[in-house]
C-alpha cells in the first residue's frame, strides 16, 4: 500500500510535466507570428485605404456616428477621436508606422500593445465590413502583449544582449493555444449538426457558390469526389484538433501540416477574407523547438547557411541606429512587471469567472446545441460578469460562435440588383451599372470589388427598412451617379437575388432555381 502514494505523485508528475511541455512555445515561432502579425496589420490598411473615403469618413457611407450607433456603447477606437479626413489618415499612417515596429521587434511588447489598440479601433470604425477574420485577429492580438514575442530576431533582442531563452511557457502560452483549438473544436461541434458535413457532400456545395470561389475553386469545382473527400477530411480535423494541442514535437507536425495545408486551399478558392492568413499566424505557435532543429538540418544539407536566413549583421546595424530607451531601468522594470501580472491576473479571473457560469449553466446551454451568444448573456447577469462582459465587448473580443459554414453550409448563390428609374422613365440596374435586368452578372466574383464589400453588402442586406445604412448607401448612389453621368434618379429598388445550388447544378448555373426578395426602396432627394 506504501507504493500507491508514491506511485500517484509520480504519475501527477509526469502529467503536469507533459501539459507543460504541451503549452511551450518555441522562441522563434513567437518571432515569426511577430513579424507575420506585422505585415497583416500593413497589408490590410493598405488594401482599406483603396475605399477609404467610402467607409472611414464621413463624406461616405459609414459616417463615424453610424460606426458609433452599431457598436457597444464602450466600443474603444481611437478613430473616434476625431472627424477629420486628414488626421483620419494621419491615424492609418501611424497604424502602420507601429506595425512596422513590431515587424522589426523594435519596443516589442509596447508596438504589440498599440497595435492591439488600433486594430481594434480601425474595426470599431466601420463595423460594417467585418468578418470572422478580423475577430481571430483581434483576439490572437489580444494575448500577443502577454508573450515575449521579441525574445530573437528583434531589435529588443540585440538590445537585451543576452542569450534567447529556447523556448517559454505559462498561462499567457497556454490560452494563446488554446484560442486555435477553441475556435477549431467549436466550429466542428457546430458541423455535427449537418448531415451534409458528415456526408461530404458540403465541400461540393460550397465550391458551386460562385460570389465566392476564385482561382482554383473554379477548376476544383469540377472535381466534386475530390472536394467530397477533402471536406470530410477538414471535418474530422476540426472534431480531432484538441490532438494540436496534446501532441508535442515531431508528433504534432503531421497534424499542424494538415492545418496549414487546409488553409493554403481556401486562400487559393474561397475569398472568405484574411481568415486563412490569420489562422496560419496562429498556427505557428504549434511549431515547437524539433521543427526548428529539424528545419535547420535540412536547410544545411541543402547546402544554404541558416545564418542567412535571418541576417544577424543587418539587423544588429539596424538596432545600433535606434536607441535602447532605458528609462528609470530599476523601477521602470519593477513597474513593468507589475503591470504585466496585474493584466494577466485581470484576463485568468475573468476566464474563470465564464468557466464558472458555463459549468453552473451547463445543462441549459447544451440542451439546445451550444451557443456562445447564450453564454456572453449567462456571464452579462452574473455578479461581476457585467464588468467581464463590458471590457470584453469594448474591446471586441467577445468570442463569437465560430459557425464558419456552420452549423450547415451555405447553398445558394447571391447577387444584388438595384433596379433604378431615372426622370426621362429609363430602367437601369445601378449597382451593376446596366440595363435592367435579372440576369447574374458575369462573372459573378467580380460582382464586389474587394472581399470587404461583400460584408458590407450583407451588412446593408441585414440592416432593414428602418436602418441608416441602406438608406446613406441609397443616397450615395443616387448622388454617385448623377455626378458620373448626369442622369438623375427617382429610386431604387434594392433586390438580393439568390439561387438555389444542388449537387447537380453545381456547375450548371443556368438550371438552378432562383429567387427574388426586396429590401430595401430609396427614394432620391
Amino acid at each position: 500500500m506504501s507504493r500507491f502514494p508514491s506511485l500517484l505523485c509520480r504519475s501527477v508528475a509526469r502529467g503536469r510535466e507533459y501539459l507543460v511541455d504541451c503549452a511551450r512555445i518555441d522562441t522563434r515561432s513567437l518571432a515569426v507570428f511577430r513579424v507575420f502579425v506585422g505585415l497583416l496589420v500593413v497589408a490590410d490598411v493598405f488594401l482599406r485605404a483603396r475605399n477609404f473615403s467610402f467607409y472611414y469618413t464621413d463624406s461616405g457611407v459609414v459616417t463615424q456616428a453610424l460606426a458609433q450607433a452599431d457598436t457597444h456603447e464602450y466600443a474603444v477606437s481611437v478613430y473616434y477621436l476625431t472627424s477629420d479626413t486628414t488626421l483620419i489618415a494621419a491615424l492609418l499612417a501611424l497604424q502602420v508606422f507601429i506595425a512596422l515596429a513590431l515587424v522589426v521587434g523594435y519596443r516589442t511588447r509596447t508596438a504589440t500593445a498599440l497595435t492591439f489598440l488600433f486594430v481594434i479601433s480601425l474595426d470599431h470604425h466601420n463595423p460594417f465590413v467585418l468578418s470572422y477574420a478580423d475577430t481571430l485577429f483581434r483576439l490572437l492580438l489580444f494575448w500577443a502583449p502577454f508573450l515575449p514575442l521579441g525574445e530573437r530576431w528583434a531589435v529588443d533582442a540585440v538590445h537585451a544582449a543576452r542569450t534567447p531563452r529556447q523556448s517559454v511557457v505559462g498561462a499567457a502560452t497556454f490560452l494563446a493555444l488554446a484560442q486555435m483549438v477553441f475556435m477549431y473544436l467549436l466550429n466542428g461541434i457546430h458541423k455535427t449538426e449537418s448531415e451534409a458535413w458528415q456526408s461530404g457532400e458540403a465541400t461540393p456545395l460550397i465550391f458551386g457558390i460562385d460570389e465566392m470561389t476564385f482561382l482554383l475553386g473554379e477548376f476544383l469545382g469540377a472535381f466534386p469526389t475530390l472536394l467530397t473527400y477533402g471536406g470530410l477530411l477538414w471535418f474530422y480535423m476540426l472534431l480531432g484538433s484538441w490532438l494540436l494541442f496534446f501532441l508535442r514535437g515531431r508528433l504534432r507536425l503531421p497534424l499542424v501540416a494538415l492545418f496549414v495545408g487546409g488553409h493554403l486551399s481556401f486562400a487559393l478558392t474561397v475569398r472568405i477574407g484574411a481568415f486563412a492568413y490569420v489562422a496560419l499566424a496562429g498556427l505557428v505557435f504549434f511549431l515547437q523547438t524539433p521543427f526548428w532543429r529539424d528545419a535547420g538540418r535540412l536547410l544545411r544539407r541543402l547546402g544554404i547557411d541558416t545564418a542567412g536566413v535571418v541576417p544577424r549583421d543587418r539587423l544588429y546595424r539596424f538596432a545600433d541606429t535606434l536607441p535602447a530607451l532605458r528609462l528609470l531601468s530599476g523601477r521602470y522594470a519593477v513597474i513593468r512587471t507589475g503591470a504585466y501580472n496585474a493584466a494577466l491576473a485581470a484576463v485568468l479571473v475573468a476566464l474563470a469567472l465564464v468557466c464558472a457560469v458555463f459549468l453552473f449553466n451547463a445543462g441549459a446551454i447544451v440542451d439546445d446545441g451550444y451557443e456562445q451568444s447564450r453564454l456572453n448573456h449567462e456571464v452579462e447577469h452574473t455578479t461581476g460578469g457585467e464588468y467581464v462582459h463590458t471590457v470584453a465587448a469594448g474591446l471586441g473580443i467577445r468570442q463569437p460562435e465560430w459557425s464558419v459554414f456552420a452549423p450547415h453550409p451555405r447553398t445558394n448563390d447571391r447577387y444584388y440588383v438595384f433596379g433604378a428609374k431615372t426622370v426621362d422613365g429609363q430602367e437601369r440596374d445601378v449597382y451593376n451599372d446596366r440595363a435592367f435586368t435579372w440576369d447574374r452578372p458575369e462573372p459573378l466574383q467580380e460582382q464586389h470589388d474587394t472581399y470587404r464589400e461583400r460584408f458590407f453588402m450583407n451588412s446593408v442586406r441585414r440592416a432593414g427598412d428602418d436602418a441608416e445604412l441602406p438608406g446613406r448607401f441609397g443616397e450615395h448612389i443616387c448622388t454617385v451617379y448623377e455626378e458620373q453621368y448626369g442622369i438623375e434618379l427617382t429610386h431604387i429598388s434594392m433586390f438580393e437575388v439568390t439561387e438555389d445550388i444542388t449537387l447537380e447544378t453545381i456547375t450548371d448555373t443556368d438550371s438552378r432555381e432562383d429567387d427574388r426578395e426586396h429590401f430595401y426602396r430609396h427614394d432620391c432627394d
